[in-house]
């Protein structure tokens, strides 16, 4: 008899040691299971991320694998909300769109906020405050300052701010699908100048020294953008959660390590 309660005791040891065993091996992904069961995900415990993924240097392709300061920072916000990342390249004109047609949970694209898109979407907290500039070939002079665009041809994706802030300045809008494509545009004389950011033109003129433009500052025409990722209103949670990501990678330094290394500047701060 006591023999047989020993056995049962230890087959009740094994029994219980092998239960905790169990919950501790799956700790790990059951924290990534908890971080995403509640944000409405598309696939629970991974952030979809729509981007471009031909826009350098924020998101583009290098050896064939995404790269970019984009790609970092998502992948880095994913890691500190405990889940996994997964990126869909898209043109950009497609990039709101596909929030509503639930193709990814958020859009992180060098997308600034503006009082139109607020209206519908979501923003983070900024994480670039980005500052535009004027690129025109560089024997065109007739344009001195960034305001001379009136009545002149520029190219702008049709749904970006650049455009926005062009046609406001009087600009005629001529369509591009991308940044390379607008500087091509600009280079061959096809097209009087293109709206941008500072730190794309820093970045490309970094990688082509020689390029055939030069760059007029917007001064107090154009106000400073804030850089965001971009939700769903049905989304707060997971606004909540990005937010606290991107606010922990400013405080931890990742921010304006991630800018120097791939902007040559901090384009992190107001």
């Amino acid at each position: 008899m006591k023999r047989f309660m020993k056995k049962l005791g230890l087959a009740a040891f094994g029994i219980a040691l092998a239960v905790t065993l169990t919950a501790c091996g799956n700790s790990s992904s059951s924290k990534s299971s908890a971080a995403g069961s509640d944000l409405g995900l598309q696939q629970s415990g991974t952030l979809t991320v729509g981007l471009e993924g031909t826009f350098k240097p924020y998101s583009y392709r290098k050896d064939g694998k995404l790269t970019g300061f984009e790609v970092d920072l998502a992948r880095d916000v994913a890691k500190k909300m405990g889940v996994k990342v997964k990126f869909v390249p898209t043109k950009f004109n497609s990039l709101v769109a596909g929030l509503d047609t639930n193709k990814f949970d958020v859009v992180i694209n060098n997308m600034a906020e503006n009082k139109e898109r607020k209206q519908k979407y979501l923003f983070s907290t900024p994480y670039i405050y980005s500052k535009s500039k004027l690129a025109v070939k560089k024997n065109n002079k007739s344009i001195k300052t960034i305001t001379d665009i009136k009545g002149k041809k520029v190219a702008e994706t049709t749904t970006s701010n650049n455009a926005t802030d062009a046609k406001r300045l009087g600009a005629t809008i001529t369509p591009v699908d991308g940044f390379q494509q607008s500087i091509d545009l600009v280079s061959q004389g096809r097209v009087d100048g293109t709206i941008n950011s500072g730190e794309s033109f820093y970045s490309y003129l970094k990688q082509q020294p020689n390029a055939n433009i030069r760059l007029i500052d917007a001064g107090d025409s154009i106000a400073s953008q804030k850089i965001g990722a971009i939700f769903t209103k049905k989304h707060t949670k997971l606004q909540k959660q990005v937010n606290k990501a991107i606010q922990e990678l400013r405080k931890d330094g990742t921010l304006t390590k991630l800018s120097k290394k791939y902007f040559g500047a901090d384009v992190t701060n107001k």
